[in-house]
């Protein structure tokens, strides 16, 4: 049964990899692999209780994330919707491809940080749209967004889920991770930012220009200002409702999406019926991408088959047993993150070392933050980052491998031997 599932998750794989010379979209292989998946498992366990029951441990979770994926969405697009993204957008005067590159990654490798790695990268490839005309920019400028996004928040227990279960689980404390993972975490994303950089020097910056139905709905100032503030605030503010109330965060996205709906409504309860359709989050929910959102629920079903039937934890012990070495095991947990889910990686992690033989804060953990959270950006389904931004500008599997992998390749790398050769040094 194990070399079945593990026959097809690879054969669903290939099948998402090859989406166009297929003519497959890749939401259709994503379910129809956590299809047959789950009935092979379920027909080899033959059990429904269990299985029931597991199926519903995995769909809690696949849930989660996805509603906390279209209630970040909704909220971009409302902000979009009422042109909030001026706010920025009006303050960026370089007119060189290769300054706003390094403005992007800093900005989104601090932002991740702050809010967590899946709302940044929703936040920053929606923004590119606005700052950039040209489909193949766009394309470079979110593959940096998805470095950037997975390498800031890894050095913060909220800017991962990977990191954030490290501390919960206490393996690591706030101040220690942020101080050790800060620099290894920064390098892997200024060595991919170096290198695209200098290919994008002497091109210009072209921005798209706006339709006229955008320009005959050109809102307010107060009414920009207003959306971008209260929709950042919004997403800002999630990781300290989870903190304050120990609700998971969708329910902090969920509940500010509707204090926006209600303020939108407000703002605009006086106006002409088409405007105000035009500019309500109804409208808003009716443009979010729900083919990456069902590609998500998809990915996530079948690599939950991966965790139940154990093949992960296998892996694990089978690398603990034939490396032997930790600096090497945890780089190839990070290189298989990007292949499939990393928290079930760092979960079976968890579950194989204990806080005895290695306490907290101890160079496994840290090291397990780093390159767990990293390793993610090799492949563009290697994390929800990616699969958020494959989703909104359509990126293609192929692509990515031949234009950025190399790349976050060359960053994970570079930061790991930072990391290694910092921890030697200090300790």
């Amino acid at each position: 049964m194990l070399i079945w599932v593990s026959l097809l998750f690879v054969a669903a794989y290939a099948a998402i990899a090859l989406e166009h010379p297929l003519k497959i979209n890749k939401s259709a292989s994503a379910l129809i692999a956590a299809g047959l998946l789950w009935t092979v498992y379920g027909v080899w366990l033959n059990n429904p209780a269990v299985l029931n029951h597991q199926l519903g441990e995995s769909l809690m979770g696949t849930a989660q994330i996805v509603f906390f994926l279209m209630g970040a969405m909704t909220i971009v697009e409302v902000v979009d919707a009422h042109n909030g993204f001026e706010v920025i957008t009006s303050r960026i005067k370089t007119k060189q491809l290769s300054h706003l590159m390094w403005m992007v990654g800093c900005v989104t490798f601090f932002l991740s940080a702050i809010l967590d790695n899946l709302t940044t990268a929703i936040v920053m490839v929606s923004l590119m749209k606005r700052l950039l005309d040209r489909r193949e920019d766009r394309l470079f400028f979110a593959g940096i967004v998805v470095i950037a996004a997975n390498a800031g928040g890894a050095w913060t227990p909220i800017g991962d889920v990977t990191t954030t279960m490290l501390w919960i689980g206490g393996q690591v404390t706030t101040f220690s991770i942020m101080q050790s993972v800060f620099l290894p975490a920064l390098v892997s994303l200024l060595v991919p930012l170096v290198v695209t950089s200098r290919a994008l020097r002497g091109r210009p910056v072209v921005a798209p220009q706006r339709s006229e139905e955008a320009l005959a709905l050109d809102t307010t100032a107060f009414e920009r200002n207003l959306m971008f503030v209260l929709g950042m605030a919004i997403l800002v503010l999630v990781p300290v409702f989870k903190t304050l109330t120990g609700l998971p965060p969708f329910m902090g996205i969920l509940f500010g999406l509707g204090l926006l709906w209600m303020v939108g409504d407000l703002v605009h309860r006086r106006e002409e019926e088409l405007r105000k359709q035009r500019l309500t989050l109804a409208r808003a929910l009716t443009r979010i991408d729900m083919g990456s959102v069902v590609f998500f629920i998809g990915i996530l079903l079948a690599v939950a088959v991966l965790e139940h039937t154990r093949i992960l934890s296998a892996l694990a012990h089978w690398l603990d047993r034939t490396v032997g070495r930790q600096d090497l095991i945890v780089l190839i947990i990070g290189l298989v993150s990007a292949v499939v889910d990393n928290v079930p990686l760092v979960a079976a992690s968890m579950g194989m070392y204990g806080l005895d033989p290695y306490p907290p804060d101890s160079f496994l953990w840290e090291f397990i933050a780093y390159c767990a959270g990293t390793g993610g950006s090799i492949l563009i389904i290697g994390s929800a980052a990616g699969v958020a931004a494959m989703g909104l500008e359509k990126i293609d599997f192929v692509w990515y491998v031949r234009k950025i992998s190399i790349l976050a390749l060359t960053g994970y790398f570079s930061g790991a031997l930072v990391y290694i050769a910092q921890y030697h040094v200090f300790h």
